[in-house]
């Protein structure tokens, strides 16, 4: 069938809105860091001052027989406006799924056939479980940090390899297409977030709660989550990415097998695919490990994620196999 060339310019038109608003999204939340006061400072800022002291505070003063009407307390700036930032992430996430819809409208097939429409599928799926997992406002600091590699991959996407709308190349043409490459690309989206946990985990023990420095590093610090949150998060998001990226590379393997007779061949792909995984594994179980669970099986997950990257990249961009389908020819 032709391609609807109308729908294709909608959906690139919705893609590059999506960045856009991801990008305002991502201001918005920077902005909040630079005018939030950190708290935990202040507040031994204030019993430091008062320490040797026995004398009690002064009681509030109290006004019997009369109704003071004092309101609804004014929330700071800086929490109005996070919240404010979590609202237009709906609308990026929404213009980011019209345009994936509409990509697959316009050519007639699931949209997953080049570099360009897996990583929108990933990211998409990365933002979706970032709004289930991170809706919660102690989360909402996590979000810059999400937001960033997102807003790079989908800049690249959209700049670098980015491709016209088009049917896939005869050997995708394949039920497993859909099957396959969407529980990839679902799983490298969860991969994503672990990761970003599992940095800002390490990055907290550098600035434990309640211990912050007084820079710009202890003010982002205060935001985020304090360490076993973050650690908790990373194990919770990994334990849900492995069992799918697993089984996408078993639904790959049976894929190979109807199209090349063979399910595993030590393709560059699939090879790194297999690393990724055992990493993955490598990092429960130093997580469930005495002596391991703390930043060495953190970096055990950010090499795994390192490695879904070079298998993003370098593997479809650089290294020739049979899983060359980038598109960028």
């Amino acid at each position: 069938m032709p391609i609807d060339e109308n729908l294709a310019s909608y959906s690139d038109l919705a893609f590059k809105s999506a960045i856009v608003v991801y990008a305002l999204v991502w201001v918005m939340l920077v902005w909040q860091f630079a005018i939030t006061r950190k708290v935990p400072t202040a507040a031994r800022e204030l019993v430091t001052v008062g320490g040797g002291s026995d004398t009690p505070p002064p009681a509030a003063p109290q006004l019997i027989g009369k109704v003071v009407d004092t309101g609804r307390p004014q929330r700071p700036f800086s929490e109005r406006l996070g919240n404010m930032a979590f609202a237009v992430l709906f609308v990026a996430f929404a213009s980011h799924g019209l345009s994936i819809v509409l990509r697959g409208f316009a050519t007639h097939r699931f949209p997953l056939g080049n570099m360009f429409e897996f990583i929108s599928m990933a990211t998409a799926a990365a933002v979706l479980l970032g709004l289930v997992l991170l809706r919660d406002v102690r989360y909402r600091g996590m979000w810059a940090f999400l937001l960033a590699p997102v807003l790079i991959l989908l800049f690249l996407a959209g700049t670098k390899l980015h491709v016209d709308a088009a049917p896939v190349v005869p050997a995708l043409k394949s039920y497993w297409l859909p099957i396959h490459v969407t529980v990839v690309s679902i799983g490298s989206g969860v991969f994503l977030v672990s990761g970003v946990a599992s940095v800002m985990f390490l990055y907290r023990l550098w600035q434990p709660a309640g211990h912050e420095s007084d820079n710009v590093f202890g003010r982002v610090a205060a935001m985020l989550p304090d360490a076993q949150t973050l650690d908790r998060l990373a194990y919770r998001t990994t334990v849900i990415g492995f069992p799918i990226f697993g089984t996408g590379v078993i639904l790959g393997a049976i894929w190979a097998e109807s199209a090349w007779g063979r399910f595993w061949g030590w393709d560059p792909k699939e090879t790194c695919s297999f690393i990724a995984w055992v990493l993955y594994a490598a990092y429960l179980h130093a997580r469930a490990t005495s002596g391991w669970r703390d930043t060495k099986a953190a970096w055990i997950n950010i090499a795994g994620f390192v490695a879904m990257l070079f298998n993003l990249f370098i593997i479809n961009i650089v290294v020739s196999g049979l899983h060359s389908y980038a598109g960028l020819n």
